[in-house]
């Protein structure tokens, strides 16, 4: 008989506050001596573009530690795949310590991504012969526009499984696609375990279906996975439990505190550093100064004329005075992109006519699980629309809206995901902006309008 240890994190979402517990937790049990083998892997979302060392590092900083943590082998996920430009993600895993798993995305011209591996057969003490195949969540409409390639999970597994075949005793599933997902796979393929993430479920004691094992460990790193494997002499799969560790329940250090400050304040510094632009008095404090000039930004970015923001995006203000990137990553932490929307009046009617249905709940509603997209969705606020409630009329750029023209708008992808706004989902023809995301967008703009003035008051005199 062998025994096996699987450890297993997903969706980090760079909440380095959790670390060292469970760099602590880890390393601890890669070192156990009660079982033949202990392997550590990840599920993606590893990093999130929200935590300011993230962003300044461009995920740099998060391989790292997980290099640090001793990671066996781990897949993407969205953040790592969209949040990024696409040069940004081919130089991601430069000094990873670890094999990226990834059996769905490819470059345009169909090649795999020279920092991935379709599939990886590790091979125990004991001979057995484990395959690792790694899945990602298959959005074409922000992918495309990245210059990549995602195939969705059926092709991407009736293609892997085959050149497989043979070569492997169990098969171990790392996906970033969701729960109801993984119970599609469980259900169409035989997969003895599947470590999944994406949808933040939180399975203490995993799934079975249909002979497959799944897990998953919610979010944020609040849990971390520890499954107990035991196989036959025939390397087969003759017990799997799995088990979740909450971390909240782990020895904390002194200077645990310390060390995830530090995580901060070395991001916050490179940030810092980066000037972006020179605002006028009235961006102090102001913020609807703030989302005034950032529907201009989108629309300038999306070629349009008309766009909408919702306030809760706007953590803080905007400041008078030398705007740099660090000043914008705390107003506006998260990685959303622009969306230019094409809708016939009569749709951009109805647009607007859930957007004020729906005015008053969203103004307070609580972004669960979104939090890194703000704390409350907030009032939606137009730039070239104007709504008149008494007589249900919309106006654009004051002129009542042709029900038969074809308006071009600008959004955010945010907007098109959720359930409050279907009209942009169902028929508006929406083309996602890669590769800047929302704050980029916002920066790039502020230092057009607003440029830096790097001459002195002397040297201005002279200029006279």
């Amino acid at each position: 008989m062998e025994t096996i240890r699987i450890l297993h994190t997903n969706d980090l979402h760079s909440h380095f506050e959790h670390f060292p517990k469970i760099g602590r937790y880890l390393k601890k049990a890669q070192a156990d001596q009660s079982v033949d083998q202990v392997y550590t892997f990840d599920a993606g979302d590893f990093m999130d573009r929200s935590h300011p060392l993230t962003d300044a590092t461009k995920g740099h900083a998060n391989v790292e530690l997980m290099n640090s943590f001793g990671y066996d082998a781990l897949t993407v996920g969205n953040n790592e795949g969209i949040s990024n430009s696409h040069r940004a993600l081919e130089h991601l895993f430069d000094h990873a310590a670890f094999p990226v798993v990834l059996a769905n995305l490819r470059e345009e011209n169909g090649d795999m991504p020279k920092w991935a591996l379709q599939a990886k057969i590790i091979t125990t003490k004991k001979g057995t012969r484990i395959a690792l195949i790694g899945l990602t969540a298959d959005y074409p409409l922000s992918y495309a526009p990245n210059h990549w390639h995602v195939l969705s999970l059926k092709k991407a597994m009736d293609k892997v499984l085959p050149r497989l075949e043979g070569q492997y005793d169990v098969l171990i599933l790392l996906t970033h696609i969701g729960l109801r997902f993984d119970h599609w796979l469980a259900k169409n393929y035989p997969i003895d375990l599947i470590i999944g993430g994406h949808s933040h479920d939180l399975l203490r004691n995993g799934e079975f279906d249909n002979g497959t094992w799944i897990t998953q460990t919610g979010k944020w790193g609040n849990y971390v996975g520890d499954i107990h494997l035991e196989l036959d002499a025939q390397h087969r799969v003759k017990k799997l439990v799995p088990k979740v560790i909450a971390t909240a329940t782990l020895p904390a250090l002194p200077e645990d505190e310390t060390v995830v400050q530090a995580y901060r304040d070395r991001g916050q510094k490179i940030l810092s550093k980066e000037k972006v632009a020179e605002l006028p008095e009235k961006f102090a404090d102001n913020r609807q100064a703030a989302i005034k000039i950032s529907l201009d930004a989108i629309a300038d970015f999306a070629g349009t004329d008309i766009a909408m923001l919702s306030s809760g995006l706007f953590l803080t203000p905007f400041k008078a005075g030398i705007l740099t990137k660090c000043d914008l990553q705390k107003a506006l932490p998260h990685s959303m992109h622009v969306v230019r929307s094409t809708l016939k009046g009569s749709d951009l009617w109805r647009l607007v006519m859930e957007i004020e249905k729906n005015r008053h709940y969203l103004d307070h509603f609580h972004l669960q699980g979104m939090s890194f997209r703000g704390k409350i969705f907030g009032q939606m606020q137009y730039k070239g629309l104007r709504f008149d409630h008494h007589t249900k009329k919309v106006y654009v750029h004051g002129k009542e809206i042709d029900f038969n023209q074809e308006y071009r708008l600008a959004v955010l992808d945010h907007y098109v995901l959720v359930p409050f706004f279907p009209t942009l989902a169902i028929v508006g023809r929406n083309k996602f902006l890669f590769p800047k995301f929302l704050r980029e967008v916002i920066g790039d703009y502020l230092t057009k309008k607003y440029p830096i003035n790097t001459g002195s008051e002397e040297d201005d005199r002279r200029k006279l």
